[in-house]
Protein backbone atom coordinates (compact mmCIF):
# COMPACT_ATOMS: atom_id res chain seq x y z
CA UNK A 1 0.00 0.00 0.00
CA UNK A 2 2.85 2.58 1.33
CA UNK A 3 4.64 2.23 -2.81
CA UNK A 4 1.05 2.33 -4.48
CA UNK A 5 -0.03 5.69 -2.52
CA UNK A 6 3.33 7.53 -3.56
CA UNK A 7 1.82 10.75 -5.74
CA UNK A 8 2.69 10.69 -9.17
CA UNK A 9 0.81 13.92 -10.55
CA UNK A 10 -0.42 17.62 -9.41
CA UNK A 11 -3.41 18.92 -11.53
CA UNK A 12 -5.30 22.75 -11.18
CA UNK A 13 -8.48 22.69 -13.21
CA UNK A 14 -11.20 25.02 -13.48
CA UNK A 15 -14.34 25.62 -14.89
CA UNK A 16 -17.09 28.52 -15.26
CA UNK A 17 -19.83 29.00 -12.68
CA UNK A 18 -21.53 31.54 -15.48
CA UNK A 19 -19.94 34.51 -12.97
CA UNK A 20 -17.20 33.57 -11.67
CA UNK A 21 -15.14 29.78 -11.38
CA UNK A 22 -15.13 26.62 -9.81
CA UNK A 23 -11.58 25.39 -8.97
CA UNK A 24 -10.08 22.04 -8.77
CA UNK A 25 -6.88 19.99 -7.20
CA UNK A 26 -6.44 16.74 -8.69
CA UNK A 27 -3.98 14.20 -6.82
CA UNK A 28 -2.92 11.12 -8.45
CA UNK A 29 -0.80 7.93 -7.21
CA UNK A 30 1.18 6.00 -8.83
CA UNK A 31 -1.50 2.75 -8.42
CA UNK A 32 -3.85 5.57 -10.28
CA UNK A 33 -6.01 6.93 -6.78
CA UNK A 34 -7.55 10.26 -7.81
CA UNK A 35 -7.45 12.62 -4.65
CA UNK A 36 -9.81 15.93 -5.44
CA UNK A 37 -10.11 18.84 -3.18
CA UNK A 38 -12.23 22.10 -4.88
CA UNK A 39 -10.34 25.76 -3.90
CA UNK A 40 -11.43 28.85 -4.43
CA UNK A 41 -9.74 32.21 -6.42
CA UNK A 42 -12.56 34.62 -6.40
CA UNK A 43 -13.46 35.35 -2.39
CA UNK A 44 -10.51 37.79 -2.83
CA UNK A 45 -7.63 35.19 -2.97
CA UNK A 46 -6.31 35.54 -6.96
CA UNK A 47 -3.20 33.02 -7.62
CA UNK A 48 -4.05 29.66 -5.50
CA UNK A 49 -3.71 27.62 -8.27
CA UNK A 50 -0.64 29.27 -9.41
CA UNK A 51 1.12 28.19 -5.67
CA UNK A 52 -0.29 24.83 -5.62
CA UNK A 53 1.78 24.05 -8.90
CA UNK A 54 4.54 25.94 -7.39
CA UNK A 55 3.91 23.52 -4.40
CA UNK A 56 3.71 20.32 -6.76
CA UNK A 57 7.18 19.39 -6.83
CA UNK A 58 7.60 18.49 -3.29
CA UNK A 59 4.65 16.09 -3.50
CA UNK A 60 5.83 14.12 -6.21
CA UNK A 61 7.02 10.49 -4.80
CA UNK A 62 5.63 11.50 -1.62
CA UNK A 63 2.81 9.26 -0.20
CA UNK A 64 -0.89 10.79 0.29
CA UNK A 65 -1.21 8.60 3.48
CA UNK A 66 1.26 11.23 4.93
CA UNK A 67 -0.72 14.57 4.89
CA UNK A 68 0.48 16.09 7.80
CA UNK A 69 4.06 15.30 7.01
CA UNK A 70 3.67 16.75 4.04
CA UNK A 71 1.29 19.67 5.29
CA UNK A 72 4.37 20.64 7.66
CA UNK A 73 6.70 20.04 4.79
CA UNK A 74 4.71 22.79 2.91
CA UNK A 75 4.66 25.07 6.04
CA UNK A 76 8.41 24.86 6.55
CA UNK A 77 9.44 25.73 3.02
CA UNK A 78 7.08 29.08 2.76
CA UNK A 79 6.97 30.07 6.41
CA UNK A 80 8.11 33.93 6.08
CA UNK A 81 4.85 34.25 4.29
CA UNK A 82 2.71 31.31 5.08
CA UNK A 83 -0.50 32.99 5.39
CA UNK A 84 -3.02 34.64 2.26
CA UNK A 85 -3.20 32.51 -0.61
CA UNK A 86 -0.17 30.25 -0.29
CA UNK A 87 -1.73 28.88 3.08
CA UNK A 88 -4.89 28.36 0.96
CA UNK A 89 -3.19 26.34 -1.36
CA UNK A 90 -1.70 24.13 1.68
CA UNK A 91 -5.45 23.65 2.86
CA UNK A 92 -6.09 22.20 -1.21
CA UNK A 93 -3.26 20.33 -1.09
CA UNK A 94 -4.15 18.95 2.27
CA UNK A 95 -8.16 18.02 0.85
CA UNK A 96 -7.13 15.96 -2.00
CA UNK A 97 -4.67 13.96 -0.01
CA UNK A 98 -7.46 13.30 2.57
CA UNK A 99 -9.83 12.33 -0.23
CA UNK A 100 -7.16 9.87 -1.52
CA UNK A 101 -5.77 8.20 1.47
CA UNK A 102 -9.65 7.77 2.36
CA UNK A 103 -10.31 6.14 -0.98
CA UNK A 104 -7.13 3.79 -0.57
CA UNK A 105 -8.82 2.63 2.53
CA UNK A 106 -11.94 2.52 0.59
CA UNK A 107 -13.95 4.79 3.47
CA UNK A 108 -16.23 7.81 4.04
CA UNK A 109 -13.89 10.34 4.40
CA UNK A 110 -15.75 10.55 7.82
CA UNK A 111 -14.19 7.37 9.16
CA UNK A 112 -10.61 8.97 8.18
CA UNK A 113 -11.63 11.90 10.07
CA UNK A 114 -12.44 9.68 13.34
CA UNK A 115 -16.20 8.94 12.59
CA UNK A 116 -19.18 10.04 12.43
CA UNK A 117 -21.53 11.77 15.75
CA UNK A 118 -24.38 12.49 13.37
CA UNK A 119 -25.36 10.84 10.00
CA UNK A 120 -27.51 14.24 8.70
CA UNK A 121 -26.82 18.30 9.04
CA UNK A 122 -29.10 20.89 9.55
CA UNK A 123 -28.27 23.32 6.99
CA UNK A 124 -29.52 27.11 6.04
CA UNK A 125 -30.26 28.76 2.20
CA UNK A 126 -27.64 31.14 2.21
CA UNK A 127 -26.89 34.07 -0.32
CA UNK A 128 -31.18 34.39 -0.26
CA UNK A 129 -31.99 37.31 -2.12
CA UNK A 130 -28.20 37.56 -3.33
CA UNK A 131 -28.23 35.10 -6.01
CA UNK A 132 -31.38 35.59 -8.06
CA UNK A 133 -30.62 39.48 -8.20
CA UNK A 134 -27.79 38.56 -10.41
CA UNK A 135 -31.03 37.76 -13.40
CA UNK A 136 -28.97 36.37 -16.02
CA UNK A 137 -28.05 33.24 -14.15
CA UNK A 138 -30.75 31.97 -11.21
CA UNK A 139 -34.14 32.41 -11.59
CA UNK A 140 -36.95 33.42 -11.02
CA UNK A 141 -35.23 36.93 -10.88
CA UNK A 142 -35.14 39.45 -7.77
CA UNK A 143 -35.82 42.98 -8.65
CA UNK A 144 -38.53 43.87 -5.90
CA UNK A 145 -40.02 43.43 -2.33
CA UNK A 146 -42.18 40.73 -4.79
CA UNK A 147 -39.06 39.12 -5.22
CA UNK A 148 -37.97 38.82 -1.66
CA UNK A 149 -41.06 37.74 -0.40
CA UNK A 150 -41.31 34.67 -3.14
CA UNK A 151 -37.87 33.43 -1.68
CA UNK A 152 -38.46 33.14 1.32
CA UNK A 153 -41.53 31.18 0.65
CA UNK A 154 -39.71 28.64 -1.70
CA UNK A 155 -37.24 28.42 1.56
CA UNK A 156 -40.44 27.21 3.61
CA UNK A 157 -41.96 25.42 0.44
CA UNK A 158 -38.93 23.35 -0.40
CA UNK A 159 -38.73 21.89 3.20
CA UNK A 160 -35.98 24.24 4.21
CA UNK A 161 -35.79 25.58 8.13
CA UNK A 162 -33.35 28.27 7.82
CA UNK A 163 -32.30 30.92 5.48
CA UNK A 164 -29.40 33.53 5.37
CA UNK A 165 -29.50 37.25 3.98
CA UNK A 166 -27.68 40.28 3.26
CA UNK A 167 -28.29 44.18 3.62
CA UNK A 168 -30.36 45.83 0.94
CA UNK A 169 -31.83 49.10 0.27
CA UNK A 170 -35.18 49.77 -1.05
CA UNK A 171 -36.11 53.18 -3.34
CA UNK A 172 -39.40 54.51 -3.61
CA UNK A 173 -40.94 51.93 -5.91
CA UNK A 174 -39.54 48.94 -3.78
CA UNK A 175 -36.69 47.82 -6.21
CA UNK A 176 -33.51 46.75 -4.34
CA UNK A 177 -30.18 46.90 -4.41
CA UNK A 178 -27.59 45.17 -2.71
CA UNK A 179 -25.31 47.45 0.06
CA UNK A 180 -21.97 46.52 0.28
CA UNK A 181 -19.25 48.66 0.85
CA UNK A 182 -17.00 46.34 1.93
CA UNK A 183 -16.62 44.52 -1.24
CA UNK A 184 -16.64 48.07 -3.02
CA UNK A 185 -20.47 47.65 -3.57
CA UNK A 186 -20.77 51.49 -3.52
CA UNK A 187 -16.92 52.29 -3.44
CA UNK A 188 -17.40 54.10 -0.25
CA UNK A 189 -14.01 53.77 2.19
CA UNK A 190 -15.85 55.46 5.37
CA UNK A 191 -18.44 52.23 5.13
CA UNK A 192 -20.23 54.42 7.46
CA UNK A 193 -24.05 53.51 8.39
CA UNK A 194 -26.49 55.64 7.64
CA UNK A 195 -30.54 56.03 8.68
CA UNK A 196 -32.08 54.70 5.47
CA UNK A 197 -28.96 51.92 5.45
CA UNK A 198 -30.37 50.63 8.74
CA UNK A 199 -34.03 51.12 8.50
CA UNK A 200 -33.64 49.29 5.19
CA UNK A 201 -31.98 46.48 6.33
CA UNK A 202 -34.91 46.50 9.43
CA UNK A 203 -37.81 46.35 6.65
CA UNK A 204 -35.63 44.07 4.41
CA UNK A 205 -35.91 41.17 7.77
CA UNK A 206 -39.59 42.08 8.45
CA UNK A 207 -40.79 41.25 4.76
CA UNK A 208 -38.19 38.00 4.72
CA UNK A 209 -39.68 37.17 8.32
CA UNK A 210 -43.47 37.42 7.28
CA UNK A 211 -43.30 35.27 4.01
CA UNK A 212 -41.43 32.73 5.52
CA UNK A 213 -43.23 32.67 8.77
CA UNK A 214 -42.81 32.17 12.19
CA UNK A 215 -40.94 28.84 11.84
CA UNK A 216 -38.01 29.58 9.50
CA UNK A 217 -34.71 30.79 11.27
CA UNK A 218 -33.35 33.65 9.93
CA UNK A 219 -29.72 34.32 9.56
CA UNK A 220 -28.08 37.99 8.85
CA UNK A 221 -24.61 38.66 7.33
CA UNK A 222 -23.19 41.95 7.68
CA UNK A 223 -19.71 40.65 5.98
CA UNK A 224 -16.79 43.66 6.01
CA UNK A 225 -19.51 46.55 5.53
CA UNK A 226 -19.25 48.64 8.65
CA UNK A 227 -17.00 49.44 11.16
CA UNK A 228 -17.07 49.05 15.04
CA UNK A 229 -20.48 52.10 15.50
CA UNK A 230 -22.16 51.12 12.38
CA UNK A 231 -22.37 47.42 13.59
CA UNK A 232 -23.44 48.78 16.63
CA UNK A 233 -26.19 51.22 14.73
CA UNK A 234 -27.52 48.10 12.47
CA UNK A 235 -27.55 45.71 15.79
CA UNK A 236 -29.47 48.44 17.94
CA UNK A 237 -32.20 48.66 15.02
CA UNK A 238 -32.48 45.35 14.77
CA UNK A 239 -32.29 43.99 18.67
CA UNK A 240 -35.97 43.64 19.20
CA UNK A 241 -36.15 41.24 15.75
CA UNK A 242 -36.37 37.20 15.61
CA UNK A 243 -32.63 36.28 14.38
CA UNK A 244 -30.89 33.08 14.65
CA UNK A 245 -27.35 34.88 14.63
CA UNK A 246 -26.02 38.20 13.71
CA UNK A 247 -22.34 37.19 11.28
CA UNK A 248 -20.13 40.20 11.46
CA UNK A 249 -16.33 40.31 10.01
CA UNK A 250 -13.66 42.28 11.62
CA UNK A 251 -10.23 41.55 12.53
CA UNK A 252 -9.91 42.64 16.04
CA UNK A 253 -11.27 40.25 18.44
CA UNK A 254 -11.59 42.80 21.36
CA UNK A 255 -13.71 44.91 19.23
CA UNK A 256 -15.79 41.94 18.42
CA UNK A 257 -16.34 40.70 21.80
CA UNK A 258 -17.80 44.23 22.73
CA UNK A 259 -20.52 44.22 19.96
CA UNK A 260 -21.70 41.21 20.81
CA UNK A 261 -21.71 42.66 24.97
CA UNK A 262 -24.43 44.69 22.88
CA UNK A 263 -26.57 42.40 20.92
CA UNK A 264 -29.55 40.57 21.62
CA UNK A 265 -28.29 37.53 19.18
CA UNK A 266 -25.36 35.63 18.85
CA UNK A 267 -22.65 36.49 17.15
CA UNK A 268 -21.11 34.39 14.21
CA UNK A 269 -17.02 35.41 12.84
CA UNK A 270 -14.06 34.21 11.32
CA UNK A 271 -14.67 33.21 8.09
CA UNK A 272 -11.79 34.60 7.02
CA UNK A 273 -9.49 33.41 9.42
CA UNK A 274 -6.53 31.09 8.49
CA UNK A 275 -4.89 28.39 10.98
CA UNK A 276 -5.62 28.42 14.87
CA UNK A 277 -3.38 30.74 15.85
CA UNK A 278 -5.31 33.24 13.94
CA UNK A 279 -8.77 32.03 15.88
CA UNK A 280 -7.41 32.10 19.20
CA UNK A 281 -7.66 35.47 20.11
CA UNK A 282 -11.46 35.43 19.09
CA UNK A 283 -12.23 32.40 21.55
CA UNK A 284 -9.85 34.24 24.48
CA UNK A 285 -11.77 37.47 24.20
CA UNK A 286 -15.28 35.40 24.39
CA UNK A 287 -15.88 37.49 20.79
CA UNK A 288 -18.20 34.59 19.61
CA UNK A 289 -20.76 32.71 19.75
CA UNK A 290 -19.96 30.79 16.73
CA UNK A 291 -16.98 30.41 14.94
CA UNK A 292 -17.00 29.75 11.38
CA UNK A 293 -14.43 27.57 9.70
CA UNK A 294 -13.70 28.18 5.97
CA UNK A 295 -12.33 24.36 5.40
CA UNK A 296 -11.27 24.72 1.63
CA UNK A 297 -9.07 27.48 3.09
CA UNK A 298 -7.61 25.58 6.08
CA UNK A 299 -7.76 21.79 5.17
CA UNK A 300 -10.47 20.13 6.86
CA UNK A 301 -7.66 17.79 9.02
CA UNK A 302 -6.20 21.80 9.68
CA UNK A 303 -10.12 22.90 10.66
CA UNK A 304 -10.81 20.19 13.10
CA UNK A 305 -7.65 21.44 15.48
CA UNK A 306 -9.64 25.02 15.28
CA UNK A 307 -13.26 23.32 16.09
CA UNK A 308 -11.57 20.97 19.39
CA UNK A 309 -10.01 24.53 20.24
CA UNK A 310 -13.09 26.80 20.08
CA UNK A 311 -15.08 23.10 22.12
CA UNK A 312 -12.66 24.16 24.79
CA UNK A 313 -13.69 27.36 25.19
CA UNK A 314 -17.56 26.66 24.96
CA UNK A 315 -17.64 27.91 21.32
CA UNK A 316 -19.63 26.15 18.69
CA UNK A 317 -18.57 26.12 15.02
CA UNK A 318 -20.31 26.36 11.35
CA UNK A 319 -18.35 25.57 8.11
CA UNK A 320 -18.23 28.50 5.42
CA UNK A 321 -19.75 26.87 2.33
CA UNK A 322 -20.20 28.90 -0.55
CA UNK A 323 -18.87 26.71 -3.25
CA UNK A 324 -19.35 24.21 -5.60
CA UNK A 325 -20.84 20.87 -4.61
CA UNK A 326 -16.80 19.55 -4.16
CA UNK A 327 -16.62 21.73 -0.65
CA UNK A 328 -20.19 21.06 0.08
CA UNK A 329 -19.56 17.58 0.30
CA UNK A 330 -15.78 18.15 2.32
CA UNK A 331 -18.11 20.46 4.75
CA UNK A 332 -20.54 17.65 5.24
CA UNK A 333 -17.95 15.26 6.32
CA UNK A 334 -16.57 17.33 8.48
CA UNK A 335 -19.60 18.70 10.23
CA UNK A 336 -20.26 15.04 10.53
CA UNK A 337 -17.52 14.06 12.48
CA UNK A 338 -17.35 17.62 14.84
CA UNK A 339 -20.31 17.44 18.13
CA UNK A 340 -20.18 21.49 18.38
CA UNK A 341 -20.94 22.23 14.94
CA UNK A 342 -24.13 24.54 15.08
CA UNK A 343 -25.42 24.64 11.29
CA UNK A 344 -23.84 24.26 7.55
CA UNK A 345 -23.86 27.09 5.15
CA UNK A 346 -24.94 25.65 1.44
CA UNK A 347 -26.38 27.50 -1.66
CA UNK A 348 -29.51 26.20 -3.19
CA UNK A 349 -29.63 28.53 -5.98
CA UNK A 350 -27.58 26.63 -8.52
CA UNK A 351 -26.89 27.26 -12.11
CA UNK A 352 -27.59 24.68 -14.79
CA UNK A 353 -24.90 22.90 -15.33
CA UNK A 354 -23.96 21.90 -11.70
CA UNK A 355 -25.25 18.31 -12.73
CA UNK A 356 -23.11 18.07 -15.54
CA UNK A 357 -20.13 19.26 -13.11
CA UNK A 358 -19.93 17.11 -10.41
CA UNK A 359 -20.90 13.48 -10.46
CA UNK A 360 -23.02 13.44 -7.42
CA UNK A 361 -25.13 16.68 -5.57
CA UNK A 362 -26.00 16.56 -2.16
CA UNK A 363 -29.40 15.02 -0.88
CA UNK A 364 -31.28 17.23 1.13
CA UNK A 365 -33.82 16.04 3.12
CA UNK A 366 -36.30 18.31 5.53
CA UNK A 367 -33.58 20.64 5.99
CA UNK A 368 -30.84 18.52 6.62
CA UNK A 369 -27.96 17.08 4.22
CA UNK A 370 -27.49 13.62 4.26
CA UNK A 371 -24.26 12.05 4.98
CA UNK A 372 -23.29 10.46 1.67
CA UNK A 373 -21.14 7.19 2.46
CA UNK A 374 -19.19 7.01 -0.68
CA UNK A 375 -15.59 6.46 -0.69
CA UNK A 376 -13.94 9.91 0.00
CA UNK A 377 -16.05 13.08 -0.41
CA UNK A 378 -18.61 11.16 -2.18
CA UNK A 379 -18.09 13.47 -5.30
CA UNK A 380 -15.68 14.75 -7.75
CA UNK A 381 -15.73 16.72 -10.59
CA UNK A 382 -16.45 15.27 -14.13
CA UNK A 383 -13.55 16.38 -16.58
CA UNK A 384 -15.38 16.02 -19.38
CA UNK A 385 -17.61 18.26 -18.13
CA UNK A 386 -14.94 20.80 -17.16
CA UNK A 387 -13.95 21.34 -20.64
CA UNK A 388 -17.57 22.03 -22.10
CA UNK A 389 -17.29 25.12 -19.41
CA UNK A 390 -13.82 26.63 -19.91
CA UNK A 391 -13.69 29.27 -17.11
CA UNK A 392 -14.35 33.30 -17.30
CA UNK A 393 -11.19 35.34 -18.18
CA UNK A 394 -11.97 37.79 -15.36
CA UNK A 395 -13.71 37.42 -11.93
CA UNK A 396 -13.86 37.12 -8.44
CA UNK A 397 -13.80 40.40 -6.34
CA UNK A 398 -10.67 41.97 -8.04
CA UNK A 399 -12.83 42.56 -11.17
CA UNK A 400 -15.68 43.06 -9.86
CA UNK A 401 -16.02 47.05 -9.66
CA UNK A 402 -13.24 49.66 -10.30
CA UNK A 403 -12.00 52.64 -7.95
CA UNK A 404 -13.45 55.32 -9.42
CA UNK A 405 -10.66 57.77 -10.78
CA UNK A 406 -9.49 60.90 -9.10
CA UNK A 407 -8.37 63.73 -11.04
CA UNK A 408 -6.16 66.09 -9.90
Amino acid sequence: MRNKARIAEVKTLSCSNSFRNYHFLKITTEDGTVGWSEFDENFGSPGVAYIINELSHRLIGQSVLLHEHIREDLSDVTRPALSGVIAQAIGAIENALLDAKAKIMDVPAHVLLGGMVRDKIRVYWSHCVAYRMRTEHFSPPIHDADGVRQIANDVRNDGFTALKTNIFEYDANDRISAWAPGFGRPHDLSRNVERKTRQDLRRHLEIMRESAGPDIDILLDLNFNARTDGYLEMIREINDLDIFWVELDTLDPKALAYIRSKSNHPIASCETLLGLQQFLPFFQNQAVDVAIIDTPWNGVWQSLKIAAAAAAYEVSVAPHNFYGHLCTMMNAHFSAVVPNVRIMETDIDRISWDSEVFTHAPEYKDGYLILPDRPGWGTEPNEEALKKYPPLAKTGLINRTATPRLDF
